[in-house]
């Protein structure tokens, strides 16, 4: 009965630092203090210690001896290189997901009517929110536990929060594109692999090479 708590704490206590990075709270280079978070939360440094060690793991904060844990530095060539990788991933997804999406794309749609909103009010965290779980639902619908694991290990909330917030990564309508996606699903077009990855990729942020 102990480790879903544990499980629960952890993944708590991850969103709250993710939020402190997204946010702003701690900047790009600050230094992260591991006993500062266990007070500030109540909590112990085991837990604390966990959710860092999965940040890690994400890139998004690096740790040296006698230095402790930062932000990283993240560039646009940092973060775009999880693109190819997603936009793979999710071609596949689309591939395998072609046939039960045809026949129903509730599980899409919702997303679609709030991105709506979100572009109208320029609520960019409404706009994070819903073209992750617009993607997510894709992904699902692939009814391949492994493929879903994959994408979600990519931190695709952050990497796409981090782009948009911290790069400027802005599309001409988050609703519009997903919405062609979806009708893209209905009429059952040979190429919807294809246009997911292309989708995918042109979300992602640019830099100078």
């Amino acid at each position: 009965m102990t480790a879903p708590v544990i499980h629960s704490l952890r993944e708590q206590i991850r969103e709250h630092i993710l939020e402190g990075i997204i946010s702003g709270r701690w900047q790009p280079g600050e230094r992260i203090v591991e006993r500062r978070i266990a007070t500030e939360l109540e909590v112990s440094q085991t837990p604390v210690r966990e959710a860092l060690r999965e940040l890690e793991s994400l890139r998004l904060i690096e740790s040296a001896p006698n230095k402790g844990v930062r932000v990283r530095n993240l560039t646009a060539a940092d973060l775009e290189e999880s693109y190819p990788v997603r936009a793979g991933l999710e071609a596949i997804a689309a591939e395998l997901a072609a046939v039960r999406l045809a026949e129903d794309c509730s599980a899409l749609e919702p997303h679609v009517t709030a991105l709506y909103e979100a572009d109208r009010n320029s609520d960019g965290t409404a706009q994070v929110r819903h073209t992750v779980a617009f993607h997510r639902e894709l992904v699902r619908a692939a009814g391949n536990s492994v493929l879903l694991h994959t994408w979600e290990g990519l931190g695709i909330e952050v990497f796409t929060a981090l782009s948009i917030r911290w790069l400027g990564t802005v599309q001409q309508s988050y609703a519009e594109e997903h919405e062609e996606l979806v009708a893209a699903f209905r009429r059952r077009d040979p190429r919807i692999a294809d246009l997911v990855k292309a989708h995918v990729l042109g979300c992602a942020p640019r830099h100078e090479r």
